[in-house]
């Protein structure tokens, strides 16, 4: 059985939901009671909310938080890529169905950072096509801003209010991903390091990288992932595009940035979010890049592909993994 929302057709199986709140007590009463209902069937909970509001649900559920895995948004979704793979992972641990609170966006985020977490949010509607479970957003109506809230329309098939599921007649599926990804990225500064490569320079690639960022303060497991990182999106450029890339380097705002540039086209638009090993150009080779990363831009279009890696030279011994709690 089907539902439509616009001209899109709703899979039974899968839903996906925005919900708004505006307070505290609001959060608890509309997040809260989606996770009781959940509870309540007897269906495996994953909450994945940033740190203030986790420990706010956490005392709201009292004993009832036991049941419920709770991951804190700001360390698995500082790089939104990596929330996918987190979901699918739990849902496939469980047979059934099961039930997600998920809050990628919240007041503070960059404008980068929203921008990569509202491309995630619409990616959702193509990553668990067919898989039952209940997906539920919940955006701040009072520290967001519109653009950010009016697109919530665009990624959400269904908005929630008061336990009720209304469809959204602006859903556009992944329309929005689709846009965001193919925006060419702004150049990257003119004094960045620059340098081009081709076949059988992986060698010159990583010294490059790696000589960059340790002057820049990148030391330890930072340095190692970077490197990691930068050699993966240049053998992807050798394997799958002319075997031609450019590599720039530079520094803003406490944090390193390689960019990875070539010829290619990413035609996969969940490229590096797939569990395992897939055949797309550049799947498995990105999904490693995302994993190490504290946060990665991906544009492909008819310009070629660009791929932007963010490291943090604050903090920078600590990986960038994904940390379960409770």
């Amino acid at each position: 059985m089907t539902a439509t929302a616009g001209d899109y057709v709703l899979d039974a199986r899968f839903r996906h939901l925005a919900v708004f709140y505006e307070t505290g007590q609001d959060y608890l009463d509309q997040v809260g009671g989606f996770v009781r209902r959940g509870l309540a069937a007897r269906e495996p909970v994953l909450v994945a909310v940033p740190a203030a509001r986790l420990r706010l649900l956490r005392e709201a559920l009292d004993g009832a938080a036991d049941a419920v895995t709770f991951i804190d948004m700001q360390d698995l979704g500082r790089n939104p890529a990596r929330i996918i793979p987190a979901i699918r992972r739990f849902t496939d641990g469980h047979p059934g169905r099961t039930w997600f609170v998920g809050e990628p966006i919240w007041a503070g985020r960059t404008e980068a950072e929203t921008r990569e977490a509202t491309r995630h949010e619409a990616l959702i509607n193509a990553a668990f096509r067919g898989v039952p479970t209940t997906i539920l957003c919940p955006y701040d109506r009072t520290g967001l801003a519109s653009q950010t809230l009016d697109q919530a329309y665009e990624t959400h098939p269904q908005i929630e209010a008061q336990g009720q599921p209304w469809p959204s007649h602006a859903y556009s599926g992944i329309d929005l991903a689709l846009a965001i990804g193919g925006e060419p990225q702004p150049p990257a500064p003119a004094d960045a390091a620059v340098l081009s490569y081709q076949r059988g320079n992986l060698p010159l690639v990583r010294r490059f990288a790696r000589d960059h960022a340790s002057r820049a303060g990148l030391a330890g497991q930072g340095l190692d992932d970077l490197v990691i990182a930068v050699h993966e999106l240049a053998a992807n450029t050798i394997a799958h595009a002319d075997g031609h890339g450019t590599l720039r380097i530079w520094t803003e705002q406490e944090r390193l940035v390689c960019e990875v540039t070539d010829t290619g086209h990413i035609t996969d638009p969940l490229a590096g979010r797939h569990l395992g090993s897939r055949p797309q150009a550049g799947g498995h080779g990105l999904s490693v890049v995302h994993q190490v990363c504290d946060f990665v831009e991906v544009r492909s279009g008819t310009f070629g592909t660009n791929i932007r890696v963010y490291r943090d030279l604050v903090a920078m011994d600590q990986a960038a993994k994904p940390i379960f709690t409770g």
